[in-house]
């Protein structure tokens, strides 16, 4: 099979050669500081799954979007919840390079402690410099494994690196064979639930989405289901999508929580949102509304009445506010009718001020561009 990664616009697929089941032996902890490693045998005898992929990536920021894209996958199929710094989801990284020109790949070696993406990503890159400036000096590449070491940035030599013979590999006596027909391989297949990218192909086509949007509300199938939900209750996708990317993830992220323990749920987001499109309140209060929602966990129309924040589209009091602004700044009125258009936006601060932020900017700009031009 294969994995299709994007890096800098273009695509791409890693060949997957195999996927195989082992026990997991254990976890080793590194600390570089003290010079000693720790053996945490806690989850020895656990299942786990070990992907090996072809020799297609050829850059670090490749091999960094292959590992994110293999952890989508496989938290979208619920496999294990993908986090490298609880040891869930880890890679072991083989680097070898080969002179330009050439096709013969040399002597490669292998790292390990590589617990987030960034670590993946500089580790690698490090580890070419390293061989790129052994071979210009002549030298030669010992097969080997090494540790990154990320506060030094630099690897370090672990131990030599056995051949396959040296694992002495042999076939276990009480490990029967599993026949896996194609029936049951086609009723797998039929049962996975839609992957990141059809999801975000389908958001893009369906939705009309940006790439972009569609590429962050499908980096989790949680964020992606919280989308769908929100827009069928408010479908305005553009509009749920921007609230999304902007305030809530936002909050999220200050907060330090996932999609799933989000403080509003995408009911009262869908709520909020109808508050708006129906002129009910301004953007403006939204965000104040979006703010107390995630504080007290309300919904945004009882935030609304509670707080009296109901939009002023009352034409009669919005007239008066303009004219009472205008009234007070004949030298600015003066000035905008002389050229400086710019000053627009002072009176519409002034406005806003006004009515404490309760005006329909929409109607505020109406009758502003009415009274200025008269």
């Amino acid at each position: 099979g294969f994995i299709e990664i994007e890096t800098d616009g273009q695509s791409k697929r890693i060949g997957v050669t195999r996927v195989h089941m082992e026990e997991d032996a254990g976890k080793l902890t590194h600390d570089p500081h003290r010079g000693f490693s720790r053996v945490d045998f806690n989850r020895t005898g656990v299942p786990l799954i070990e992907i090996v992929s072809e020799p297609d990536i050829s850059s670090p920021r490749e091999a960094a979007a292959y590992l994110k894209k293999l952890r989508s996958i496989l938290r979208y199929l619920d496999v294990c919840d993908g986090n490298m710094e609880e040891g869930s989801f880890r890679c072991d990284a083989n680097i070898s390079i080969r002179k330009k020109g050439t096709t013969t790949l040399g002597t490669r070696t292998e790292l390990k402690n590589l617990n987030s993406f960034k670590h993946v990503e500089r580790a690698l890159q490090i580890e070419i410099e390293r061989q790129t400036e052994i071979i210009q000096d002549g030298g030669h590449i010992l097969q080997e494994t090494r540790l990154y070491d990320p506060d030094k940035d630099r690897t370090r030599s672990m131990r030599g690196k056995e051949e396959a013979h040296d694992y002495r590999y042999f076939p276990d006596p009480d490990l029967l064979p599993i026949e896996l027909d194609e029936d049951w391989i086609e009723a797998i297949r039929k049962s996975l639930p839609e992957l990141p990218d059809e999801k975000r192909a389908r958001f893009i086509e369906a939705y009309g989405l940006p790439a972009y949007d569609a590429d962050i509300l499908t980096s989790s199938r949680e964020l992606a289901d919280y989308f769908e939900n929100c827009v069928r209750s408010f479908p305005q996708p553009k509009s749920v999508s921007n609230w999304i990317m902007g305030p809530l993830l936002g909050l999220l992220g200050t907060r330090g929580v996932s999609i799933e323990n989000s403080p509003i749920s995408y009911d009262h987001l869908a709520e909020l949102l109808g508050l708006i499109d129906q002129g009910v309140i301004s953007q403006k209060i939204a965000k104040n509304v979006f703010d107390e929602m995630a504080e007290t966990g309300e919904t945004p129309k009882a935030i609304v009445e509670k707080r009296g924040l109901v939009q002023v589209s009352d034409t009669d009091i919005l007239e008066a506010a303009v004219r009472h602004v205008l009234d007070r700044s004949p030298d600015e009125v003066s000035a905008y009718r002389d050229g400086k258009v710019k000053l627009f936006g002072y009176f519409i601060g002034q406005i806003m001020k006004e009515t404490r932020g309760k005006a329909n900017p929409k109607l505020v700009n109406e009758i502003l561009e009415k009274w200025l031009s008269g």
